[in-house]
């Protein structure tokens, strides 16, 4: 049950950061596209969480192509946003900042499947995909970031306090 709550609060965070990007155009409707695909596999992971294995013949699930379509989407984004730097803090942008609570909830959601696969049968699939996910997530919050012109910050383990 906490699994597919965890997956379904994903879902949640989803939707929050596509609202968050405004009038579609070339750039982010990429970001848009990538972001539904993902929101309607994560209700076939939850459907599939909820499911006993011996009554899952007709439950929707993710297959290796789904997982192979966010790695796809990480590499177009990755050309765009350049490689990493460093150490990125959470924000820059709306968007991006939502995205970067998106990941951490899939973070979450990994640990929670985890768990249950202790006790029931979790197909390996989804695993894979939210695993994935969180990966695409960084890097959405990356383009995200691009697309807004805003910038990154990287951590800076020596930062100095503000000056009041």
């Amino acid at each position: 049950m906490i699994a597919y709550g965890t997956v379904d609060e994903l879902s949640s965070q989803l939707g929050l950061a596509l609202v968050s990007l405004g009038t579609p155009d070339i750039e982010n409707r990429l970001l848009g596209d990538a972001l539904e695909f993902a929101q309607q596999r994560l209700f076939n992971c939850s459907s599939n969480l909820a499911t006993p294995v011996q009554g899952a013949t007709n439950t929707p699930g993710v297959t290796s192509a789904d997982v192979a379509a966010l790695e796809r989407w990480i590499d177009v984004m990755t050309i765009r946003t350049g490689d990493f730097p460093g150490f990125i803090l959470p924000g820059g942008c709306e968007t991006a900042a939502r995205l970067h609570v998106a990941r951490t909830v899939a973070r979450r959601a990994e640990r929670d499947i985890l768990t249950l696969e202790a006790t029931e049968s979790v197909d390996p699939q989804i695993l894979a995909f939210v695993n994935r996910l969180s990966d695409l997530l960084f890097m959405a919050a990356r383009y995200a970031n691009v697309i807004a012109g805003s910038t990154e910050v990287l951590w800076d383990p020596k930062a100095e306090p503000p000056t009041a």
